[in-house]
């Protein structure tokens, strides 16, 4: 028995992988072509960016969408998977930049506009074909004959288009927005593209004088300094002996307005003044006496 024909002790799943996926293509069983008897289904694959390496989280993605892609073919429906990656834009370019940096200790300034751009492109091409090729390794059953990349001239032109489109029918504008902002690169960020890191913070503490009584203050502390000119009032806690005295002090100035119970006059308007907190932002808290509030709603009488 020749060699070819014995079967391997140990099973190699590379060979026998690879030899399947190329019968699958050189036979087309992923390729389709529009028939109008046949029910359509199709997926665009959502473009892995060729930032580098696929991880984990492609291998679950393009997995699930396999599934539903076979499944799709084998119930004889129009079946169609459409590959293709993304160029990923100031990723991308940060990653060459990286590499640049530590292999050769420039950057993309000391090359220029045109070979840094070559860099680029010739990036693109070393882990696009990557890329391909660990989707091809899954097993996936994309139509291959239609692999499109981002920067494809009808991609570009289709996006032109419609940005025109848009702005014809007056739906690009511009505006004014708090966005992340690149100190390096002087461009915008998207929130997927910053890497947010905990510092610790600040507390800084402020006396609020108290009107009407020399060296007298009310001290609070905030890590925003900032939203302290929006202040309109200061809470305390009514435990804190410190404003003990406050609470005093303000039962006796509401007595002396002489508006006296149910408003009647006199000069017992408050039992008792509570100085209260709540946990909420201090630019938002009101102050009020709320007068015989309580006695006025529920009072009654015995017949």
């Amino acid at each position: 028995m020749t060699e070819e024909h014995n079967i391997p002790k140990v099973y190699d799943p590379a060979s026998v992988e690879k030899k399947w996926y190329e019968f699958w293509e050189k036979n087309r069983y992923f390729h389709a072509e529009p028939e109008p008897g046949k029910k359509p289904f199709s997926i665009v694959i959502p473009p892995p960016n060729i930032t580098g390496k696929l991880h984990m989280g492609h291998a679950l993605d393009n997995t699930l969408q396999d599934i539903l892609i076979r499944w799709h073919r084998m119930m004889g429906d129009n079946t169609l998977w459409m590959p293709g990656y993304d160029h990923a834009g100031l990723a991308t370019q940060i990653k060459v930049e990286e590499v640049l940096k530590k292999e050769e200790g420039k950057t993309r300034f000391d090359l220029g506009r045109e070979e840094f751009v070559k860099r680029v492109w010739a990036w693109k091409e070393e882990y696009g074909d990557r890329i391909i090729n660990q989707l091809k390794c899954l097993g996936i059953s994309c139509d291959w004959e239609r692999k499109r990349f981002t920067m494809d001239e009808g991609c570009s032109r289709a996006v032109r288009e419609t940005f025109v489109s848009l702005f014809e029918k007056g739906l690009i504008y511009k505006g004014t927005r708090i966005t992340n902002w690149c100190v390096n690169c002087h461009t915008a960020l998207s929130d997927i593209e910053v890497e947010h890191e905990d510092t610790p913070g600040h507390l800084w503490y402020v006396r609020y004088p108290v009107v009407g009584e020399e060296d007298t203050y009310l001290t609070i502390a905030t890590t925003r300094p900032e939203t302290i000119p929006g202040d309109t009032a200061v809470a305390v806690n009514p435990e804190d002996e410190r404003y003990a005295k406050l609470e005093e002090e303000l039962l006796e100035r509401i007595n002396k307005t002489g508006i006296g119970p149910a408003g009647l006059g006199g000069t017992t308007t408050a039992a008792a003044v509570n100085i209260e907190y709540a946990p909420t932002h201090i630019g938002a808290l009101p102050v009020a006496v709320n007068l015989n509030c309580h006695a006025a709603r529920r009072a009654y009488a015995v017949l």
